[in-house]
């Protein structure tokens, strides 16, 4: 009888320290747990081979692959995710290893050895560009020297759930949600990777025209600024023009955000007007704010934005003096407000006002602002609506905010009880015992009532999109994609019942303004999922709503483009465009942070659906693409020179739709892939070439006029004591490879929040 074999070792496949603890190895180098624990030193023990057994119980006789060899073979030979330091830690194993193989082993571990080496070279090569998942966490990080550093955060998510969603992208102290602008820019981190080697290659012109743009926009955005504080002054611009400034501000921001008086407002701009008289500071700086409110819509190239941002100024020194308890009334509120308002305008830390939108939510409900005045002692029916107005108007302020800023915003539903404003007319409010209008009466809060309706599901796609506990299935977007729907319809209804009437209707600025706000909704919900929309049909539905929102709210915002020009000659409306017909596309272009951040993104948008079309598509002939996409992606370039043109001192956007157009257009021609970055850089160029001899002309003219306090010098001259060269301009590290922190280039042009050129 024979003796029956003793049963075999089995090679240890875990770490050392799996092993005594007796949980499972991720069998990485350093394995997760190790990483956990801190135990950077990882060790796996090597055991010989097991002399090979004549004869098995069952089957034929078979050697054991060694553990090594049998854990690197199956992996994909492109870059690891790993650090390069793994690589060299799994060389020197797979070195101990090849010592103890036999003959056709140790040729397999040399061809290993040769690959993880040649990997290990691409990976430090390539260390200005990569993308790292950290090891049993979930951020993913994207660095390049042009484009920054992005850290993508991911939540844990269901099988069933797709891991390319980012959830939030941090940088540096600042955390954007995903209502924030910046994800549309994720889409095309694959530019920065592709142009950067050539654009920082000696020589450069578009490196050396983009350092010189922003050279210019520091020092004029210095003349602008006037010395701080600004106390308020009594002085204002001429009647007429003041006059207009306000009709400016009245047929546009009020009508929708209703925070005036109108009424009693004008009594008291007339009264400022009498001779000898003193005028209220108070209400100077409330009149000084509509002023500059209304100087973004008061012509094409908001030529008083020097005026503006100084009355701006005045307004914040007058709000930040230390007169806290008089301060909480209804003017201050009402102040508080139209400077949040002229701060977005006027370009003046716009992408702040989430914050400043917080503080005043709290100071209203320091107030009972968020009580129905009904709950609380008894007031005259003026003061009653006025404080449901003005607690509309927060809610509606602090929503915006949320969602320009990517940040939660921090209410719900069960933190207030005011009830919406009545359907009056501002005149009612003057008479002793006035009733509200029926709904189907078309009032000045009509809008404002009808809007207020949708605030529910706003709010909740806004936490769905930014709050800390949101899970953001696929689910849950399809179920408030529907209720925003439907919500959107009634609301369209209710403003269509109003304009059929023979009396009093919504102006096209009003109508195009609730548009614009209920496509950014449906945009931003489905945003999330455009990017894994792009190559996963599961959510092909998002990438679809995506698209069609964006070309709505390219439209609304830019009513003069080809594709509103078609529909007008279809309908036989050849008219000249009315003044309320171009409020609108002027406070895009003209102002700054939520109207204009929400068009760019929309053209980005269009343009990365493009771009992927081009690239899904193979086919012997031109792809086809949709002429009104197209026509976005056209207008777009030529929307950001007017912007330009306008007093923006920022050029990357024309520069990143400039570039983004070139690579879309290289692919419609088939250009081979190793002439796109050469077509990118030129595009950079020739960029740069059109927007120096702009920002030098507008240098000199902030120069000629006088304007700001700030800095008063030119380049070339020798800088003012105290400062070393005009390199400290130079704050980003696009021009400066040393700088930790490059994106900034990308989020400010100084030293505020926010992309001044979206």
């Amino acid at each position: 009888m024979n003796e029956p074999d003793r049963r075999r070792r089995r090679p240890a496949v875990s770490c050392s320290l799996c092993r005594r603890r007796k949980i499972r190895c991720s069998r990485e180098t350093p394995c997760s747990n190790c990483l956990r624990s801190g135990n950077r030193a990882c060790v796996y023990e090597a055991h010989p081979p097991q002399p090979p057994r004549q004869q098995l119980s069952r089957g034929q006789p078979r050697e054991l692959m060694p553990i090594g060899l049998a854990s690197t073979t199956s992996r994909e030979s492109t870059v690891p995710s790993h650090p390069p330091g793994s690589l060299v830690t799994e060389i020197t194993n797979a070195s101990t290893l090849a010592s103890q193989l036999s003959a056709p082993d140790v040729e397999a571990m040399r061809s290993r050895i040769r690959q993880l080496e040649e990997q290990l070279s691409r990976a430090t090569l390539t260390s200005t560009q990569h993308h790292v998942s950290t090891p049993g966490s979930n951020i993913e990080t994207a660095t390049s020297r042009l484009g920054g550093t992005f850290h993508l955060l991911h939540d844990n998510r269901l099988p069933s759930q797709p891991q390319a969603i980012t959830r939030s992208v941090t940088h540096k102290t600042r955390l954007f949600g995903q209502s924030h602008w910046v994800n549309a820019s994720v889409l095309l981190l694959d530019i920065f990777e592709i142009s950067e080697p050539h654009l920082r290659e000696e020589g450069s012109k578009a490196f050396a025209s983009i350092q010189r743009c922003k050279s210019l926009a520091k020092v004029i955005k210095s003349r602008r600024a006037p010395r701080w504080p600004t106390p308020p002054t009594p002085d204002l611009p001429p009647k007429d023009v003041a006059d207009e400034l306000v009709d400016c501000y009245l047929r546009t921001i009020e009508t929708v955000y209703r925070i005036l008086h109108v009424p009693t407002f004008r009594r008291d701009y007339e009264a400022v007007w009498v001779s000898g008289a003193e005028p209220d500071t108070a209400f100077l700086v409330q009149l000084k704010l509509v002023l500059a409110i209304g100087a973004t819509t008061y012509d094409e190239n908001f030529s008083l934005r020097v005026s503006a941002i100084r009355w701006v100024y005045e307004a914040q020194t007058w709000a930040s003096e230390p007169e806290f308890k008089s301060r909480l009334g209804i003017q201050s509120l009402q102040t508080n407000l139209l400077l949040l308002l002229a701060r977005e305008t006027a370009g003046i830390g716009g992408g702040l006002t989430w914050i400043s939108a917080g503080a005043l939510l709290r100071t209203a409900v320091y107030m009972g602002l968020h009580r129905d005045p009904s709950r609380l002692p008894k007031r005259s029916i003026f003061a009653a609506e006025m404080r449901r107005r003005l607690w509309n108007s927060i809610l509606e302020l602090t929503l915006q905010s949320s969602l320009t800023s990517g940040g939660p915003p921090l209410i719900s539903l069960d933190d207030f009880d005011t009830e919406p404003p009545g359907n009056f007319d501002d005149d009612q409010l003057g008479a002793e015992d006035p009733a509200p209008k029926p709904e189907d009466c078309f009032t000045q809060m009509s809008v404002t009532i009808a809007l207020r309706k949708t605030f529910p599901l706003r709010l909740a796609v806004t936490k769905f999109l930014n709050d800390l506990g949101s899970h953001g299935t696929y689910e849950e977007t399809l179920r408030l994609d529907a209720q925003l729907r439907a919500s959107y319809k009634a609301l369209s209804r209710t403003l269509q019942a109003c304009t059929s009437t023979t009396g009093p209707s919504p102006s096209r600025f009003q109508i195009r303004v609730v548009d614009f706000l209920m496509h950014r909704h449906l945009s931003s919900l489905h945003a999330p999922f455009f990017g894994p929309a792009l190559h996963e049909t599961a959510y092909a539905f998002s990438r679809k709503v995506v698209v069609e929102t964006s070309l709505k709210i390219w439209c609304a915002a830019c009513p003069s483009s080809t594709i509103m020009a078609a529909q007008r000659r279809r309908r036989g409306d050849d008219a000249a465009t009315s003044a309320d017909r171009d409020d609108l596309e002027r406070l895009t272009a003209c102002g700054s942070a939520f109207y204009r951040t929400v068009a760019m993104q929309a053209a980005l948008l269009v343009a990365v659906e493009l771009r992927t079309q081009l690239q899904e598509e193979e086919s012997l002939g031109p792809v086809p693409l949709r002429p009104d996409l197209l026509s976005v992606l056209d207008e777009a370039r030529t929307w950001s020179l007017r912007c330009i043109e306008a007093g923006e001192t920022n050029m990357k956007g024309y520069l990143l739709v400039c570039v983004v157009a070139a690579q879309i257009g290289g692919l419609m021609r088939g250009v081979a892939m190793e002439e796109v970055p050469g077509l990118l850089v030129r595009a950079a160029e020739d960029a740069g070439e059109t927007c120096l001899p702009m920002l030098e002309k507008m240098a000199a003219q902030e120069r000629a006029e006088g304007g700001g306090d700030g800095l008063q010098t030119t380049l070339g001259t020798p800088a003012p004591e105290g400062m070393e060269d005009w390199d400290f301009m130079m704050s980003d590290a696009m021009f400066n490879p040393a700088n930790a922190e490059p994106m900034s280039w990308m989020f400010n042009d100084e030293n505020t929040q926010g992309p001044s050129f979206w």
